[in-house]
This record gives C-alpha cells, structure tokens and sequence, in this order.
C-alpha cells in the first residue's frame, strides 16, 4: 500500500497521512511518532491518549516559536508555524474519544492558532456564519480573484473532519486558481457545529446545502448559475444527495463515494472494513446524537442513495481509490451507474499509476484535488489555463 505506516494499525496511520498531506513537516511528525511506538502496540483505542500528548506537545511548541516570530514583526513566518501547530492539535483532538478529558480544550487551541493565522499571513479564507434552522454553519470562504461574479463550490466534511482539514486539502486554492471561490462548511454532525452547537448529522443534506446556496447567492462576489458542490469521504454521500434534491446546484462531484453508508455500517459491525478513528461506535453515536447502537442504526437508515441518484441532471463526477480499505471502490460503479440523467457524468478511479488509492487520496491528495479543480473549471466555466 502507498501509505506511509509507522504504526501498526491503520487508524494511527490514516490520520498520519492526512497530516502529511495536509501541510505537516516530515521531521516534526517522525518526532512526534517516534515515543508512541509502543504506546501503538496497545490497540488503537487505548493508545490514543499517548497520540493526544505527543501530537500537542508539538503543537504547544509551535505555538511558542510562533509567538517569538510575531514578537519580531515577523508575521507571515509566525503564521507558518501557526498553520502546523493548529494541524497537530486538530490531529490530536480527532483522535480522542468524546468527552476525554483535554479534547475540549485542544480543539479550542487549534482553532485559536488557526484563526491568528489567518490574520497574521493575510490568507485567503474568511471565517463565516451560515445561518441554518437552528444554530448555524461555521464556514470558511474562499474568494477567487477577480472582479465580476464568480463561479463558487461548497465543499462538506465527512464524519470526522472540520473546515480547517477541507482547507487543507488545497482544493480551495487550487479553485481559485480556476477563478472559483469555495466555501467550507462545518455541516451538522462535524467540526464546530458538533462540538460546540451539538447539532447532530442530518442525513438530509439538502437541508444545510441549501442553506449555503441561500448564503452565497446573497454575495456580489458570486455568480448565482455557477455553484457546485463536493464532498469528501462521507461527504461523497451528502453531496450526491444535496445536488439530487436542490435545483441550484450547477455541477458536482465526490472526492470518495459512499453511495451507501448505512450499508457500510453494518459491514463494519461484521468487523468488515477499516475504521476512520478511534472509539468508532462512541464517535458515531455522538455525531448522530444517538442514544446507543439501536437509536444510531435507525438514524442512519435513510443513509442510502439507491433510488435518488436519477433526480440529478447536471455533470457529476465521481471519484475514488482503488485501494480504498474503508469505502468499497464498488460504491463509484453504484453512484456512477445511477447517474443516469446527467448531462456529463464520468467516472475516475485512482491506480497505483498515478497515486491517491487510499481513502479519500490520504497516500496522495495531489490527483484527487487536480482532477476536482479542474472539473469545476470545465463545468462551472473557470479557467483551466
């Protein structure tokens, strides 16, 4: 497998890779792996309080080097390391079961070291407020350059992620290379709108797509006929789902297909499949708002695109790894078979040719993201050159 595993299990290592591919630096993650070794050895579970300490330890430091850099006007350098040290914590927090001591706090440092960022290395993603039903949508927007309205795509989390990790993916970058602006939602069930609002998945994900269409329409910046919409991991159930059923989508595409999630669960109760963290069932039940196992299965029921996928009729794309250890890549053949009144509808599976044949590209992110990039180009008419 392409990998890189320094720990024994898969769990540890997924989140590993992720931070690799999302901006971490080699030596600082060998040195953070390195006195958890054994602490590995223990299971993936019980181990993770060990990861917690290691990863915010690093991130502590950073945050320190940082504060010295700022101290001598260096802002744009202390916002490197602001970048990394929010990295480590968000990392570090993931990884924890809900309610273990510390994960509250060290989700409140990442996001302070994030938002400081921001500020000091005037990057481009605006901290937003999607007003929703109940609570709100915590987003970060992307501007294209340019004047005149742009072509725009919202982009979901999966079960585990946050805004910052989809940031991360530098797919919003890369957007707006092409001349399209992205927004990043915290969606209910994931990042800040779980752990600070308790708002709990919604299956129903026209219901909070709709609500950032409604946002990014009331922006001068945006071009109301030209919005998109992906998702990564369990978001590549959520995003087939929100363009099926809101008419304003444009175009859309899955950086992963989980055509049927609850499928996938109960595979995963046969031991089938990798998990995607720790403390799997207790992460589940949290995000849901699920009394138990009984209460989460019949939550997640509905979690099953078969029959709503003909509802689409804009491109789609559909994407995934060849080696995907937790979603079957037989998922993208059920998605894309179903997609049968889309104008434009294409198919990419990863090989080991070109890389990204884990989950959701967490060996190489570099073909998912191009690809997505410039199918929004094509669909959504930005540039691609």
């Amino acid at each position: 497998m392409a990998l890189y595993s320094p720990f024994p299990n898969y769990i540890w290592n997924l989140s590993v890779a992720i931070a690799m591919e999302s901006g971490g630096q080699i030596g600082e993650i060998v040195d953070m792996c390195q006195p958890i070794l054994k602490a590995a050895d223990e299971g993936a579970d019980a181990g993770t309080p060990a990861f917690m300490r290691e990863w915010a330890r690093m991130g502590e430091k950073l945050l320190d080097l940082a504060a010295e850099d700022e101290a001598k006007g260096r802002a744009f350098s202390a916002s490197n390391k602001l970048e990394r040290a929010s990295l480590y914590l968000f990392t570090a927090e993931r990884m924890q079961g809900h309610g273990h001591p510390g994960r509250k706090e060290t989700f409140a440092r990442a996001r302070e070291a994030f938002d400081r960022s921001t500020s000091l290395g005037k990057i481009n993603r605006e901290r937003v407020e999607i007003p929703l039903a109940e609570g709100t949508m915590p987003a970060l927007w992307t501007r294209a350059p340019g004047d005149g309205p742009r072509p725009a795509v919202v982009f979901c989390n999966g079960l585990d992620s946050c805004k910052e990790l989809l940031y991360w993916t530098r797919l919003p970058e890369e957007l707006a290379r092409r001349g399209i602006s992205t927004l990043c939602v915290d969606q209910p069930g994931s990042g800040e709108a779980l752990r600070l609002q308790g708002l709990p998945v919604d299956p129903h994900s026209e219901s909070w797509a709709t609500k950032a269409i409604d946002w990014l329409i009331g922006q001068p910046e945006v071009d109301a006929e030209k919005i998109g919409m992906t998702g990564i991991s369990l978001g590549g159930h959520f995003a087939p789902r929100a363009v099926a059923y809101e008419p304003r989508f444009a175009s859309g595409a899955v950086w992963g297909a989980n055509h049927n999630w609850r499928e996938v669960q109960d595979k995963r109760m046969q031991r089938e499949g990798e998990n995607p963290v720790p403390h799997y069932w207790a992460h589940v039940h949290w995000a849901f708002g699920a009394e138990g196992q009984e209460d989460f299965l019949k939550k997640s029921e509905g979690m099953n695109l078969n029959g709503h996928m003909d509802r689409i009729t804009v491109p789609f794309l559909v994407t995934h790894g060849a080696n995907d250890r937790q979603i079957s890549p037989t998922y993208a053949d059920d998605l894309f078979d179903q997609l049968v009144n889309s104008p434009r509808r294409e198919k990419v599976i990863f090989t080991a040719r070109e890389g990204g044949v884990e989950h959701v590209g967490a060996d190489n992110m570099a073909y998912g993201r191009d690809l997505l990039s410039d199918w929004f180009a094509e669909t959504l008419g930005g540039e691609t050159h």
